[in-house]
């Protein structure tokens, strides 16, 4: 069992940055130098993806493709460490390979280290802001209507690329494999570990406020 829930873990996150990464690609050049419509172009397949990977590879592995979702559910004691571990490793290995794959896709090279600069206070309060939220709808799906996690995690995404000026990472696998790609999606890798450590304080924020949030009340 343990197999099937790495691999589902591995795959989900390959095709998560895969469509990241690629409609990415495609919108940029589609896109004719509008920003807006490039951005537009690479939010709806993410989203449209999330959707679909949750569905079917929920039952499997639950779907984290996040090492920040994988640590809540540990914190949670829902996990224990060694298959969080194991999950983190497949998670950011997917990553990459999803990140490989679209290059080969759109005919670039597959080695690539992205020069695309998000530094900040803003672009750091933004990713505080998407993973708490992103971590709240989930443990609110998971507590009040587990079927629409799938759809709930999708429409958020949506969104969040929109309304964070970080265009909601969210995730610290995505934040490593997008420093491989010097495309329109990609972060210079000198800006991800603020990213990344902006993740985590979302985490723990989410957890606190989940607490009172969403503890039954007596």
């Amino acid at each position: 069992m343990r197999i099937q829930t790495y691999l589902a873990e591995f795959i989900g996150t390959a095709f998560l940055l895969a469509t990241v990464i690629g409609s990415g690609i495609m919108g940029e050049t589609l896109a004719d130098g509008n920003t807006a419509v490039a951005l537009l172009g690479n939010t709806i397949p993410t989203g449209a993806i999330l959707f679909v990977l949750i569905t079917i590879l929920g039952p499997i592995s639950g779907a984290h493709f996040n090492p920040v979702v994988t640590c809540m559910f540990y914190l949670r004691g829902i996990m224990n460490w060694r298959d969080g571990l194991a999950y983190i490793a497949v998670q950011i290995a997917g990553g990459i390979i999803g990140v490989w794959a679209a290059h080969v896709m759109f005919d670039l090279s597959i080695i690539q280290t992205s020069q695309k600069l998000r530094a900040g206070s803003a672009q750091g309060f933004s990713e505080v802001i998407a993973t708490f939220g992103l971590l709240m709808v989930i443990l609110g799906g998971v507590r009040h209507r587990a079927d629409a996690v799938p759809a709930l995690v999708g429409m958020y995404i949506t969104a969040a690329y929109w309304f964070t000026a970080s265009t909601s990472f969210a995730n610290p696998a995505v934040t490593i494999a997008r420093t491989l790609s010097d495309t329109f999606a990609g972060i210079n890798p000198a800006n991800a570990p603020m990213f990344i450590g902006c993740q985590f304080i979302g985490m723990f924020v989410a957890l606190a406020v989940a607490k009172v949030l969403f503890t039954p009340q007596t």
